[in-house]
């Protein structure tokens, strides 16, 4: 039923998804004013492609604006999580070197990244359930997906060096 729910969520959106009218600039610009705004910022793209979307207001429309932004922020999280990955590959050479004992940063931020997806997944499911099958339950799972997915791209974000 999740795999029902999350394929149907994302359905719609696959085929609108080249008419919608977006831009991340929103959402840049709100994090670059307020580096400390963070999630506050997400889905600001999304709320300025359904104002400039002919039909943005529709169910169809909201799908493709968030998940328009859904995927930007898919880009962060995986441009985050490969240079993290790098430096945390890195830094257990380094301590493997040293001779130090500490735990693997790479097996760790995998690990992490493994639970997180089924949690994702979950959240979104859960988020799509409260609309009881109405015609909000596509637009609520992928605007989950899209916060959830840009909360975890801030967060890896932030431990980048």
């Amino acid at each position: 039923m999740k795999a029902l729910i999350m394929a149907l969520a994302v359905l719609p959106v696959g085929a609108l998804a080249q008419d919608v009218t977006f831009s991340p600039e929103a959402t840049m610009q709100c994090l670059m004013e307020d580096p400390g705004a963070g999630v506050s910022c997400i889905g600001a793209s999304a709320d300025k492609c359904m104002e400039d979307t002919d039909g943005g207001d529709s169910t169809v429309g909201m799908g493709g604006c968030l998940d328009a932004e859904r995927a930007y922020w898919d880009t962060r999280l995986n441009a985050a999580y490969g240079a993290r990955m790098k430096e945390a590959k890195a830094a257990d050479a380094e301590a493997k070197a040293g001779g130090w004992s500490a735990p693997s940063q790479a097996d760790a931020l995998r690990e992490m990244q493994r639970a997180w997806i089924p949690f994702r997944d979950a959240r979104c499911t859960y988020a799509a359930a409260l609309w009881s099958g109405g015609t909000g339950a596509g637009p609520a799972a992928t605007g989950c997906l899209m916060l959830t997915t840009g909360e975890q791209a801030l967060y890896l974000e932030n431990y980048v060096r």
